[in-house]
């Protein structure tokens, strides 16, 4: 890929089976050097992370990054909560949705763009059981209507 494309690094696979994204925003991430070079190997994980807003500030906890390597002494705890970087515009109406209407800032992918590392928090709310269900019946219906009409153009 391109030094100015975007490269999907690592996903939340369970982020949209579990809640209904209703806003995305893009953040960057504080991180020191060795932690940067691991994303750049793809050693991320976010599932169990969650963002959220402190004091006017966002951090994301819960995000594991692997410790590099060849990091020896520069390696920092590898679930440390990091600062996200918004703007102020943002952050305010993250408090307010967060407070106000009970929402939840979920890490939904960390990515790379222009060699920054960001990540795409969704303001979510979280399903019921029976959403799920119904999600999953909807979903292999779908399937289904797709492998019946592949039938029929064969």
């Amino acid at each position: 890929m391109s030094s100015k494309g975007t490269k999907v690094i690592a996903r939340n696979k369970k982020a949209t089976h579990d809640y209904h994204i209703e806003e995305t925003f893009e953040a960057g991430i504080v991180l020191t050097g060795t932690e940067i070079k691991s994303i750049r190997q793809g050693r991320v994980n976010l599932q169990d992370a969650y963002a959220r807003v402190d004091r006017g500030e966002v951090w994301i906890v819960g995000m594991h990054i692997s410790p590099f390597e060849q990091g020896n002494r520069f390696n920092v705890d590898p679930t440390r909560t990091r600062k996200l970087l918004l703007h102020k515009k943002e952050i305010s109406k993250l408090i307010g949705q967060t407070k106000m209407k009970g929402l939840t800032l979920i890490p939904l992918n960390v990515h790379l763009r222009s060699g920054f590392a960001k990540v795409d928090l969704g303001l979510a709310r979280g399903k019921k059981l029976y959403d799920k269900r119904h999600t999953a019946a909807k979903r292999d219906a779908q399937r289904e209507i797709q492998r019946r009409l592949k039938e029929q153009n064969q």
